[in-house]
């Protein structure tokens, strides 16, 4: 609480209470002896009159230093004839504190005459019950102790709550690229699919530079389920599916008695179904302009604003439209850049602080080949060159060290096959099932669920126990480490696969007539596991002002609950509450080039029988099993490091300038490269010689 010049203390900041706090001034008051008779009054009165100079102090008002002695307890005891004497003479110009004094004591003044007759008959009064008096002005002195201690801890408490609430939008340094001044500006990229070992095949030296020179985790949790519209939402509200309610890509409501299919966009990207807030709507309520490139979500008009600008969903986008537009952004005019044509700020197009990016192209291959096929590393290399050339607009621009850049991804990839289906059929009585949520996870609705749910519990948990391929869960037995019980859009019966496998209905797919036929089971990957399963895990790589931190850093594993905060502190925003416990500044554990770094255990994972076979010359052991193997080490990924650059301890002093280095000084290089490398394994070129440059 600001102080002001009357101080803390001063008549300002008093409440009437206040003035009932006892001073000094008036400590050896004496009644006015105007009436003819004052001078017999007998010395064996003084005590009584004495009291009643005491009780009409109380209720007198206190100067300003007189407040501040009669709180402390110092009163002047000695009087002289002068203090006296100067006493009576303000007496008699003070009428109205004998009429305050004569009110709270119950007398009426009919006449100036009858004043002293009156004080002496409350003096008598006062005689007669000195206990009462006497509790009377504790009383008052320990209420106008409690008033002051009330408006003190009242204007604290106001002063602080203003300061919580208050935008802390410009409480983050701005900083200028030589030519514009920025505020805390934060681009957020989501790669959907990207599997945290991708970074480890040789596949991303952008990516892994990108990791040398900043903070990241080994990998990053998703949440349970591990799909595309749950875990997205997941990164922008810091909430558990279960919290914020997209329980699934497709799941039923009981409450709407409609289905939600997040394909089904008439219906998915109705507001009714999205009852959290995004990192854009927190952003725009403090201030902040956000710009949306389609993210999962984004296009449902969530309650109550808007982003300031919305790119709507397509799949078939370019990366370098993507870079395009990312950049277009950062060259919008600030708030703090003045306007050289002299045109209306509201007519302007301003530039965001925020800006969050989805790159669907290694999910899609993804599904469409598996993750371990040829076509998916020449996706996962496409991205990173999609990524070279926005870290270079950013290097060109003189952002690279004022705007902050965050990659994350929503989950992993496993590869599928005919010889890892469940045909539910085979298992339940499908004519007692009213709805089915989710996928490749099967959440059952039953038509009687109270008769049916703990029958068909028994019975399924009896088949999983020897397949050994699926588990069953209730509500009441799903794990806890899942968070997926607590929301009526939950089915109260779940089948969900072990990794690498799929339930499936005949309706979709029949699994013996496809062994008959040959018929291949697609999609050939899959995701939506166990969240924690290896082949689940996503990336997090963070690097900008907000993040001053050594490079190379390493950070301990995390679930993807904690991006929200880290993104709202990015921007000096204040987050909604939620479900992630981590803030800015991050605190590492050391760096990924630390000789006693943990080894991250990446299980095999199956090889394909299709045409997609892997050819990876780095990881041969990988994918001679038929199904993903929990604990089984791969050998070939035991020392990779997903920040390996050849580098050693030099890292420390000279990773920050490599990093550079290499986007500015070797992009071209690069593209190249990736280029070549792209168009070798599609077949379009032998070798990669004469490759134009990138589209």
């Amino acid at each position: 609480m600001a102080r002001t010049r009357d101080g803390l203390l001063s008549e300002k900041h008093y409440d009437d209470d206040a003035a009932l706090v006892p001073s000094d001034a008036g400590s050896d008051y004496e009644i006015d002896g105007s009436a003819a008779g004052d001078d017999a009054v007998q010395d064996g009165d003084r005590d009584i009159l004495d009291e009643t100079e005491e009780h009409e102090n109380l209720l007198r008002k206190p100067g300003k230093l007189d407040a501040v002695r009669g709180m402390a307890g110092l009163r002047n005891n000695k009087q002289t004839g002068g203090s006296k004497s100067r006493h009576r003479k303000e007496r008699a110009k003070k009428g109205e504190s004998d009429t305050m004094f004569e009110m709270e004591g119950g007398f009426k003044d009919t006449s100036s005459q009858s004043s002293t007759d009156s004080e002496i008959e409350g003096t008598k009064w006062d005689r007669r019950a000195p206990a009462k008096s006497h509790r009377g002005r504790l009383t008052v002195l320990f209420l106008a102790i409690i008033a002051l201690f009330i408006s003190l801890v009242f204007g604290a408490y106001k002063a602080s709550h203003k300061h919580a609430l208050a935008p802390t939008t410009h409480r983050l340094a701005r900083l200028s690229n030589g030519t514009h001044t920025f505020r805390p500006t934060t681009i957020l990229i989501s790669l959907d699919g990207f599997r945290a070992d991708f970074l480890n095949r040789g596949l991303t030296p952008a990516l892994n530079a990108f990791v040398a020179s900043g903070v990241s985790p080994k990998y990053m949790l998703p949440s349970f389920p591990s799909v595309t519209f749950p875990n997205h939402f997941t990164l922008v509200t810091g909430l558990y599916p279960e919290s914020h309610g997209i329980v699934s890509n497709q799941f039923w409501d009981p409450d709407f008695q409609e289905e939600f299919y997040y394909t089904n966009v008439g219906v998915s990207m109705q507001p009714k179904w999205w009852t959290a807030e995004p990192l854009w709507v927190t952003a725009e309520h403090h201030g902040v302009r956000s710009a949306i490139h389609m993210w999962p979500g984004s296009e449902a008009h969530i309650p109550d604003v808007e982003p300031t600008y919305l790119d709507k969903y397509n799949g078939s986008e370019e990366l370098t439209r993507k870079v395009d537009r990312m950049l277009h952004w950062l060259d919008l005019p600030g708030d703090d850049d003045d306007d050289d044509d002299g045109s209306d700020d509201i007519t302007t197009e301003r530039r965001p602080q925020l800006i969050a990016a989805y790159v669907p192209n290694v999910d899609a291959d993804g599904h469409k080949y598996g993750p371990n096929s040829t076509e998916i590393r020449a996706t996962i290399a496409d991205v990173d060159s999609m990524f070279v050339s926005l870290v270079e607009g950013l290097y060109a621009r003189n952002l690279s060290e004022i705007v902050n850049l965050v990659v994350v991804s929503d989950h992993g990839m496993a590869t599928t096959s005919n010889d890892r289906l469940v045909q539910l059929d085979d298992l339940i009585d499908m004519s007692l099932v009213d709805h089915i949520d989710g996928w490749p996870l099967r959440g059952m609705r039953l038509k009687d669920p109270d008769r049916d749910v703990p029958i068909l519990y028994e019975q399924l948990s009896k088949e999983a126990a020897k397949a050994g391929s699926f588990e069953v869960y209730t509500l009441e037995t799903m794990p806890e480490r899942y968070h997926f019980s607590n929301n009526d859009r939950i089915a109260p019966l779940w089948v969900v696969p072990k990794t690498g496998w799929a339930i499936v209905e005949k309706s979709d797919f029949d699994v013996a007539e496809a062994l008959e036929t040959g018929q291949e089971y697609e999609p050939k990957g899959l995701h939506g596991y166990d969240h924690e399963h290896p082949l689940m895990r996503a990336i997090f790589v963070a690097r900008g002002p907000a993040f001053p931190h050594k490079p190379n850093s390493r950070l301990a594993p995390f679930q993807n609950t904690e991006v929200y905060n880290i993104v709202c502190d990015s921007l000096g925003i204040e987050p909604h509450p939620n479900n992630g416990t981590l803030r800015l500044p991050l605190k590492p554990e050391g760096l990924h080039s630390d000789v006693d770094a943990p080894v991250v255990d990446t299980p095999a994972d199956p090889i394909m029988d299709h045409e997609g076979k892997d050819d990876d010359p780095e990881e041969p052991e990988k994918h001679q099993e038929d199904e993903p193997q929990e604990h089984e080490e791969d050998p070939e990924q035991s020392d990779d490091d997903p920040s390996s650059n050849g580098g050693g301890d030099g890292v420390k002093d000279d990773a920050k300038s490599k990093w550079w280095k290499f986007l500015h000084e070797g992009l071209q290089k690069a593209k190249e490269w990736a280029k070549e490398f792209i168009e070798s394994i599609k077949g379009n070129k032998k070798g990669g010689e004469g490759v134009d440059p990138p589209v």
